[in-house]
């Protein structure tokens, strides 16, 4: 049986490799970037062609994914004069592999509903060295019959694909295991700063905790910078900084408030208002030892 031709919008670290792995399991991919460079690594592996206009690539497309920053991006893709809304066929299928708020992919999955298109919301775990062997941890969600009609593509793309539900699922989850990940790194930062600015030895510091109930792999990334000065979670402050922020707007678009993630998101932003946005997230362990008095 044919495979569907699939339109690819986002080629960055993630997206690239995805793109590569479809590639390598004989899918036709539409691509369409900013940057010329990633559209060019694409295009000299063959069976691929580059499109400027997201209206044309998903009139080309049986299948458009994304892999973008933000919902912000992802809604002018979307609905732009020239964006895949405008263009979409009936009876295709939009997936978005970023981390968006969960009502604005809501919103989207209405709009393509109308022109008889579904919408499936996946936002991804793993690294780009997953991805680019289709290992990738996926956190499906949509209406049953959309997630079937593309399951055997998201199982090229995924070692483990889970269907969470309705459309949102996906978004909602991921929100929330970022939030629940990113405030423990923050909090583990500083109790590593603390320590150092009491003068107590990290290295003692995470030899004790790391005997208790708050080992994890969180400790170790944050030990790998506060102690060892090397980043190695792959996660960026401004990635963190984005992530909570559409945590604390899905909280408040449901209706209750989370001062957890408050306290959390400040200390990030302040990280990045810092310089250290692009820096891993225990890098922001620099931010809170040198706060002054």
């Amino acid at each position: 049986m044919k495979k569907p031709t699939i339109g690819f919008i986002g080629l960055g670290l993630m997206g690239g490799n995805m793109v590569e792995n479809l590639q390598t399991r004989g899918f036709q991919v539409n691509v369409m970037d900013l940057s010329q460079d990633a559209v060019d690594t694409v295009l000299a592996r063959g069976n691929a062609t580059q499109f400027t206009s997201a209206k044309e690539l998903a009139a080309a497309s049986d299948i458009v994914e994304f892999c973008l920053t933000t919902s912000a991006v992802v809604e002018m893709i979307v609905y732009g004069e020239d964006g895949v809304l405008a263009g979409i066929k009936e009876g295709s299928t939009l997936i978005d592999f970023g981390t968006s708020i969960p009502a604005s992919t809501i919103k989207i999955g209405e709009a393509l509903a109308k022109k008889g298109c579904g919408m499936i919301d996946a936002p991804l775990g793993r690294t780009p060295a997953h991805a680019k062997d289709g290992l990738l941890n996926i956190m499906a969600a949509g209406d049953m019959e959309t997630f079937n009609k593309v399951k055997v593509v998201l199982e090229e793309q995924g070692e483990n694909v889970f269907h969470l539900g309705k459309l949102g699922a996906g978004h909602t989850t991921k929100l929330i295991n970022n939030f629940i990940g990113m405030t423990t790194v923050t909090a583990m930062s500083q109790a590593f700063a603390v320590a150092k600015l009491a003068g107590v030895d990290g290295q003692q510091l995470f030899d004790i905790m790391s005997t208790g109930p708050s080992n994890s792999p969180f400790m170790q990334f944050t030990k790998f910078y506060a102690v060892d000065n090397e980043e190695k979670l792959g996660f960026s402050v401004a990635n963190a900084n984005k992530d909570l922020g559409y945590f604390l707007q899905m909280v408040s678009d449901l209706g209750t408030e989370s001062l957890i993630a408050e306290g959390t998101s400040k200390a990030l932003q302040a990280g990045v208002d810092a310089g250290l946005g692009q820096n891993d997230v225990p890098v922001i362990f620099d931010y809170f030892t040198k706060l002054e008095k």
